[in-house]
C-alpha cells in the first residue's frame, strides 16, 4: 500500500543509521516490526499471574504425588 507521509529528515536519518537498512522504506517496516513485536510482548506480560487455570497450589502439589 502506498502512503505518502512528512517524518522530520533527522528521525528518518536516526532510523537509518540504528537499523541500517538500505532504504528508508526498509527502515520504516523494520521500526513498525519492531514496535508491533514489542506490543504484542508486553500484551503477553500483562497476562502473566491473571490467569485461573483452575487449581490451587495445594491442588497442583496433590496431582503431582499422584503421578
Amino acid at each position: 500500500m502506498r502512503t505518502l507521509i512528512d517524518i522530520q529528515d533527522e528521525l528518518v536519518n536516526d532510523l537509518l543509521r540504528e537499523t541500517r537498512a538500505k532504504t528508508k522504506k526498509d527502515a520504516i517496516v523494520t521500526a513498525i516490526e519492531s514496535y508491533l513485536s514489542q506490543k504484542r510482548r508486553e500484551a503477553l506480560a500483562s497476562l502473566i499471574g491473571n490467569y485461573d487455570f483452575g487449581y490451587n497450589l495445594e491442588e497442583l502439589e496433590e496431582m503431582r504425588k499422584d503421578d
